[in-house]
Protein backbone atom coordinates (compact mmCIF):
# COMPACT_ATOMS: atom_id res chain seq x y z
CA UNK A 1 0.00 0.00 0.00
CA UNK A 2 2.87 2.47 0.88
CA UNK A 3 4.47 1.62 -2.50
CA UNK A 4 1.65 2.82 -4.35
CA UNK A 5 1.85 5.87 -2.37
CA UNK A 6 4.99 6.69 -3.59
CA UNK A 7 4.27 5.59 -7.02
CA UNK A 8 1.66 8.13 -7.50
CA UNK A 9 2.33 11.98 -8.52
CA UNK A 10 2.74 14.84 -6.07
CA UNK A 11 -0.58 16.15 -7.92
CA UNK A 12 -2.33 12.82 -7.81
CA UNK A 13 -1.22 12.80 -3.49
CA UNK A 14 -2.60 15.96 -3.62
CA UNK A 15 -5.95 15.49 -4.50
CA UNK A 16 -6.30 12.29 -2.56
CA UNK A 17 -5.22 14.12 0.66
CA UNK A 18 -8.19 16.73 -0.16
CA UNK A 19 -10.65 14.32 -0.55
CA UNK A 20 -9.78 12.41 2.58
CA UNK A 21 -10.10 15.85 4.34
CA UNK A 22 -13.24 16.53 2.80
CA UNK A 23 -14.44 13.25 3.88
CA UNK A 24 -13.19 13.69 7.43
CA UNK A 25 -15.18 17.69 7.84
CA UNK A 26 -18.10 16.05 6.40
CA UNK A 27 -18.09 13.10 9.39
CA UNK A 28 -17.26 16.07 11.50
CA UNK A 29 -20.35 17.34 10.77
CA UNK A 30 -22.30 14.75 10.74
CA UNK A 31 -21.25 13.43 14.39
CA UNK A 32 -21.84 17.10 15.59
CA UNK A 33 -25.23 16.46 14.00
CA UNK A 34 -25.39 13.33 15.36
CA UNK A 35 -24.71 14.74 19.46
CA UNK A 36 -28.49 15.46 19.43
CA UNK A 37 -30.87 13.19 20.85
CA UNK A 38 -34.42 12.96 21.99
CA UNK A 39 -32.60 10.53 24.99
CA UNK A 40 -29.82 12.90 25.64
CA UNK A 41 -29.97 13.06 29.19
CA UNK A 42 -31.55 9.66 30.12
CA UNK A 43 -28.82 8.87 32.50
CA UNK A 44 -27.84 12.07 34.06
CA UNK A 45 -31.15 13.73 34.08
CA UNK A 46 -34.14 11.34 33.28
CA UNK A 47 -36.58 13.80 34.77
CA UNK A 48 -35.57 17.03 32.55
CA UNK A 49 -38.70 17.10 30.73
CA UNK A 50 -41.11 16.25 33.20
CA UNK A 51 -39.92 19.56 35.50
CA UNK A 52 -39.55 21.72 32.89
CA UNK A 53 -43.34 20.98 32.03
CA UNK A 54 -44.26 21.50 35.56
CA UNK A 55 -42.86 25.04 35.27
CA UNK A 56 -44.40 25.58 32.10
CA UNK A 57 -47.87 25.08 33.53
CA UNK A 58 -47.87 26.78 36.80
CA UNK A 59 -46.37 29.97 34.22
CA UNK A 60 -48.87 29.38 31.97
CA UNK A 61 -51.46 29.02 34.69
CA UNK A 62 -50.24 32.73 35.76
CA UNK A 63 -50.05 34.33 32.06
CA UNK A 64 -50.87 33.25 28.24
CA UNK A 65 -48.16 35.79 27.71
CA UNK A 66 -45.30 33.13 28.30
CA UNK A 67 -46.46 30.99 25.73
CA UNK A 68 -45.96 33.08 22.42
CA UNK A 69 -43.27 34.56 23.75
CA UNK A 70 -41.51 31.47 24.40
CA UNK A 71 -41.82 30.52 21.20
CA UNK A 72 -40.28 34.10 20.07
CA UNK A 73 -37.25 33.34 22.22
CA UNK A 74 -36.74 30.06 20.53
CA UNK A 75 -37.01 31.40 16.98
CA UNK A 76 -35.20 34.53 17.61
CA UNK A 77 -32.42 31.98 19.45
CA UNK A 78 -31.65 29.80 16.97
CA UNK A 79 -31.93 32.36 13.93
CA UNK A 80 -29.35 34.72 14.92
CA UNK A 81 -26.46 32.99 16.59
CA UNK A 82 -28.09 29.57 16.58
CA UNK A 83 -29.91 27.37 18.89
CA UNK A 84 -27.50 28.36 21.91
CA UNK A 85 -29.62 30.47 24.61
CA UNK A 86 -27.50 33.33 23.29
CA UNK A 87 -30.70 35.31 23.16
CA UNK A 88 -31.14 35.29 26.99
CA UNK A 89 -27.79 36.45 27.77
CA UNK A 90 -28.24 40.34 29.31
CA UNK A 91 -26.35 43.01 30.14
CA UNK A 92 -25.37 46.28 27.79
CA UNK A 93 -25.28 45.58 24.76
CA UNK A 94 -27.89 42.03 24.54
CA UNK A 95 -30.94 42.05 23.02
CA UNK A 96 -33.52 42.02 25.58
CA UNK A 97 -31.84 44.50 27.60
CA UNK A 98 -30.82 47.23 24.63
CA UNK A 99 -33.13 48.21 22.50
CA UNK A 100 -32.27 45.73 19.58
CA UNK A 101 -35.86 43.87 20.00
CA UNK A 102 -38.05 44.99 22.95
CA UNK A 103 -40.24 42.96 21.99
CA UNK A 104 -38.79 39.95 23.78
CA UNK A 105 -41.38 38.76 26.16
CA UNK A 106 -40.43 39.42 30.25
CA UNK A 107 -42.85 36.28 30.99
CA UNK A 108 -40.72 33.76 28.67
CA UNK A 109 -37.93 35.23 29.97
CA UNK A 110 -39.37 34.38 33.54
CA UNK A 111 -40.30 31.00 32.31
CA UNK A 112 -36.39 30.13 31.41
CA UNK A 113 -35.56 31.14 34.51
CA UNK A 114 -37.04 28.98 36.69
CA UNK A 115 -37.10 26.32 34.78
CA UNK A 116 -33.49 26.16 34.75
CA UNK A 117 -33.90 26.87 38.40
CA UNK A 118 -35.62 23.54 39.10
CA UNK A 119 -33.48 21.74 36.64
CA UNK A 120 -30.36 23.02 39.01
CA UNK A 121 -31.85 21.83 42.09
CA UNK A 122 -31.74 18.25 40.66
CA UNK A 123 -29.74 18.03 37.87
CA UNK A 124 -26.74 20.52 38.43
CA UNK A 125 -24.54 21.39 36.33
CA UNK A 126 -25.88 18.95 33.43
CA UNK A 127 -28.90 20.50 31.00
CA UNK A 128 -27.94 23.53 29.00
CA UNK A 129 -30.11 26.37 28.82
CA UNK A 130 -30.19 26.08 25.25
CA UNK A 131 -32.45 22.77 25.40
CA UNK A 132 -34.20 23.78 28.69
CA UNK A 133 -35.98 26.40 25.62
CA UNK A 134 -36.13 23.87 23.16
CA UNK A 135 -38.23 21.88 25.78
CA UNK A 136 -39.86 24.92 27.11
CA UNK A 137 -40.75 26.08 23.41
CA UNK A 138 -43.02 22.53 22.40
CA UNK A 139 -44.36 22.33 25.83
CA UNK A 140 -45.69 25.94 25.47
CA UNK A 141 -46.87 24.86 22.02
CA UNK A 142 -48.60 21.96 22.96
CA UNK A 143 -50.35 23.01 25.67
CA UNK A 144 -51.69 26.24 24.15
CA UNK A 145 -53.52 23.76 21.58
CA UNK A 146 -50.56 22.46 19.64
CA UNK A 147 -48.78 19.54 18.61
CA UNK A 148 -46.84 17.72 20.72
CA UNK A 149 -43.52 16.48 19.93
CA UNK A 150 -40.37 14.35 21.03
CA UNK A 151 -37.14 17.44 21.07
CA UNK A 152 -33.95 16.38 20.47
CA UNK A 153 -31.40 17.58 22.94
CA UNK A 154 -27.76 17.94 23.62
CA UNK A 155 -27.10 21.57 22.66
CA UNK A 156 -24.44 23.54 24.56
CA UNK A 157 -24.76 27.26 25.62
CA UNK A 158 -23.27 29.89 23.60
CA UNK A 159 -20.90 32.32 25.17
CA UNK A 160 -21.47 35.73 23.07
CA UNK A 161 -24.72 37.66 23.10
CA UNK A 162 -26.68 38.99 20.03
CA UNK A 163 -26.70 42.36 19.75
CA UNK A 164 -24.36 42.98 16.84
CA UNK A 165 -26.64 40.66 14.48
CA UNK A 166 -30.16 40.40 15.61
CA UNK A 167 -31.30 42.98 13.11
CA UNK A 168 -29.25 41.39 10.11
CA UNK A 169 -30.46 37.58 10.67
CA UNK A 170 -34.05 38.05 11.65
CA UNK A 171 -37.52 38.59 8.89
CA UNK A 172 -38.98 42.05 9.08
CA UNK A 173 -42.74 42.52 9.40
CA UNK A 174 -42.18 44.70 5.61
CA UNK A 175 -40.29 41.30 3.88
CA UNK A 176 -41.71 40.02 0.99
CA UNK A 177 -41.74 36.14 -0.62
CA UNK A 178 -38.24 36.59 -1.98
CA UNK A 179 -36.39 37.99 0.86
CA UNK A 180 -38.10 35.77 3.53
CA UNK A 181 -37.32 32.80 1.70
CA UNK A 182 -33.39 33.52 1.23
CA UNK A 183 -33.59 34.36 4.84
CA UNK A 184 -34.57 30.73 5.94
CA UNK A 185 -32.78 29.62 3.10
CA UNK A 186 -29.59 30.73 5.17
CA UNK A 187 -30.53 28.96 7.62
CA UNK A 188 -31.25 25.43 5.28
CA UNK A 189 -35.11 26.08 5.68
CA UNK A 190 -37.23 25.51 2.70
CA UNK A 191 -40.16 28.02 1.31
CA UNK A 192 -42.66 25.24 3.18
CA UNK A 193 -41.00 25.17 6.47
CA UNK A 194 -40.89 29.39 6.37
CA UNK A 195 -45.25 29.61 6.16
CA UNK A 196 -45.34 26.78 9.04
CA UNK A 197 -43.38 28.34 10.97
CA UNK A 198 -45.00 31.92 10.33
CA UNK A 199 -48.16 29.98 11.63
CA UNK A 200 -46.54 30.71 15.06
CA UNK A 201 -47.96 33.86 14.85
CA UNK A 202 -51.61 31.92 15.47
CA UNK A 203 -51.30 33.10 19.25
CA UNK A 204 -49.30 36.15 20.84
CA UNK A 205 -49.42 40.18 19.62
CA UNK A 206 -47.46 42.52 17.70
CA UNK A 207 -46.95 46.41 18.19
CA UNK A 208 -48.39 49.14 16.36
CA UNK A 209 -45.19 50.04 14.87
CA UNK A 210 -45.09 47.08 13.20
CA UNK A 211 -47.85 47.33 10.70
CA UNK A 212 -48.67 51.33 10.87
CA UNK A 213 -47.84 52.00 7.49
CA UNK A 214 -50.06 49.83 6.41
CA UNK A 215 -52.93 51.51 8.25
CA UNK A 216 -52.20 55.22 6.86
CA UNK A 217 -50.62 57.01 4.12
CA UNK A 218 -47.47 58.30 5.15
CA UNK A 219 -46.44 61.76 3.13
CA UNK A 220 -43.12 61.75 2.36
CA UNK A 221 -42.28 58.19 2.83
CA UNK A 222 -41.12 56.11 0.53
CA UNK A 223 -43.97 54.07 -1.22
CA UNK A 224 -43.39 50.13 0.58
CA UNK A 225 -45.60 47.32 -1.28
CA UNK A 226 -48.67 46.45 1.35
CA UNK A 227 -50.86 43.57 0.16
CA UNK A 228 -54.30 44.31 0.30
CA UNK A 229 -56.08 44.09 3.86
CA UNK A 230 -60.16 44.04 4.18
CA UNK A 231 -61.70 47.10 5.03
CA UNK A 232 -63.75 46.68 7.88
CA UNK A 233 -60.43 44.71 9.72
CA UNK A 234 -58.22 48.00 8.22
CA UNK A 235 -60.95 50.44 10.55
CA UNK A 236 -60.97 48.36 13.47
CA UNK A 237 -57.13 48.36 13.60
CA UNK A 238 -57.09 51.81 13.25
CA UNK A 239 -59.20 52.29 16.36
CA UNK A 240 -56.70 50.23 17.88
CA UNK A 241 -53.83 51.91 16.61
CA UNK A 242 -54.78 55.41 16.13
CA UNK A 243 -52.09 58.07 14.21
CA UNK A 244 -50.82 58.99 18.13
CA UNK A 245 -51.01 55.55 19.26
CA UNK A 246 -48.95 54.22 21.95
CA UNK A 247 -45.54 52.31 22.03
CA UNK A 248 -46.75 49.80 24.33
CA UNK A 249 -50.40 49.61 22.06
CA UNK A 250 -50.36 45.67 20.95
CA UNK A 251 -52.66 43.61 18.69
CA UNK A 252 -53.73 40.27 18.32
CA UNK A 253 -51.57 38.62 15.36
CA UNK A 254 -54.37 35.86 15.14
CA UNK A 255 -57.61 38.06 15.87
CA UNK A 256 -60.10 34.97 15.80
CA UNK A 257 -58.47 32.33 18.14
CA UNK A 258 -55.60 34.23 19.64
CA UNK A 259 -55.38 31.91 22.59
CA UNK A 260 -55.43 29.01 20.61
CA UNK A 261 -52.58 27.19 18.86
CA UNK A 262 -54.45 26.01 15.28
CA UNK A 263 -54.79 27.13 12.15
CA UNK A 264 -56.52 30.21 12.53
CA UNK A 265 -53.70 32.26 11.30
CA UNK A 266 -53.80 30.92 8.16
CA UNK A 267 -57.78 31.74 7.82
CA UNK A 268 -57.16 34.81 9.09
CA UNK A 269 -54.51 35.66 6.12
CA UNK A 270 -57.28 34.18 3.16
CA UNK A 271 -59.62 36.80 4.63
CA UNK A 272 -57.19 39.55 4.80
CA UNK A 273 -56.78 40.47 7.82
CA UNK A 274 -53.41 39.58 7.95
CA UNK A 275 -51.53 42.19 10.48
CA UNK A 276 -47.99 42.26 9.55
CA UNK A 277 -47.31 42.98 5.21
CA UNK A 278 -44.69 39.90 5.80
CA UNK A 279 -47.77 37.68 6.76
CA UNK A 280 -50.39 38.60 4.53
CA UNK A 281 -48.09 38.24 1.57
CA UNK A 282 -48.11 34.79 2.18
CA UNK A 283 -51.31 34.67 0.55
CA UNK A 284 -51.08 37.48 -1.46
CA UNK A 285 -48.26 35.90 -3.38
CA UNK A 286 -49.64 33.15 -5.85
CA UNK A 287 -46.05 31.19 -5.47
CA UNK A 288 -46.95 30.53 -1.29
CA UNK A 289 -50.79 30.77 -1.51
CA UNK A 290 -51.78 26.93 -2.60
CA UNK A 291 -49.40 26.52 1.15
CA UNK A 292 -51.49 28.85 3.17
CA UNK A 293 -54.59 27.47 1.32
CA UNK A 294 -53.59 23.71 2.30
CA UNK A 295 -53.01 24.54 5.97
CA UNK A 296 -56.10 26.70 6.01
CA UNK A 297 -58.02 23.54 5.40
CA UNK A 298 -56.25 20.87 6.98
CA UNK A 299 -54.88 21.12 10.37
CA UNK A 300 -53.22 18.02 10.84
CA UNK A 301 -50.69 19.07 7.47
CA UNK A 302 -50.10 22.57 9.25
CA UNK A 303 -49.03 20.89 12.49
CA UNK A 304 -46.94 18.10 10.38
CA UNK A 305 -45.31 20.83 8.78
CA UNK A 306 -44.51 22.40 11.87
CA UNK A 307 -43.41 19.91 13.83
CA UNK A 308 -40.78 18.95 10.99
CA UNK A 309 -39.66 22.33 10.74
CA UNK A 310 -39.37 22.76 14.11
CA UNK A 311 -36.48 19.87 13.96
CA UNK A 312 -35.04 21.46 11.26
CA UNK A 313 -34.50 24.81 13.34
CA UNK A 314 -33.50 23.27 16.23
CA UNK A 315 -30.36 22.20 14.65
CA UNK A 316 -29.26 25.32 13.29
CA UNK A 317 -25.59 26.14 14.57
CA UNK A 318 -25.75 23.83 17.41
CA UNK A 319 -22.59 24.86 19.77
CA UNK A 320 -20.41 21.65 20.36
CA UNK A 321 -17.32 21.22 22.31
CA UNK A 322 -15.03 24.29 23.02
CA UNK A 323 -17.34 26.19 21.15
CA UNK A 324 -20.08 26.48 24.16
CA UNK A 325 -20.75 25.56 27.98
CA UNK A 326 -23.61 24.47 30.37
CA UNK A 327 -24.35 27.88 32.12
CA UNK A 328 -25.39 27.86 35.77
CA UNK A 329 -27.89 30.83 35.08
CA UNK A 330 -29.22 31.33 31.86
CA UNK A 331 -28.80 34.87 31.40
CA UNK A 332 -25.05 35.32 31.99
CA UNK A 333 -21.91 33.24 30.79
CA UNK A 334 -20.18 31.70 33.59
Amino acid sequence: MKSRWLQLRPRQQSLILAAVVVVLLLAAAQLSEAKLSRSYYASTCPNVEALVRGVVTQKLQETFNAAPGTLRLFFHDCFVRGCDASVLISGPGDEHSAGADTTLSPDALDLITRAKAAVEARCANTVSCADILAIATRDVVSQAGGPLYPVELGRLDGKVGTKAVVKHSLPGPGNNLDQLNKLFATNGLTQTDMIALSGGHTIGVTHCDKFVRRLYPFKGAKPQYSPPMNLAFLRQMRGTCPLNYSPTTVAMLDAATPLKFDNGYYQTLQQQKGLLSSDQVLFADRRSRSTVNYFAANQTAFFDAFVAAMAKLGRIGVKTGSDGEIRRVCTKVN
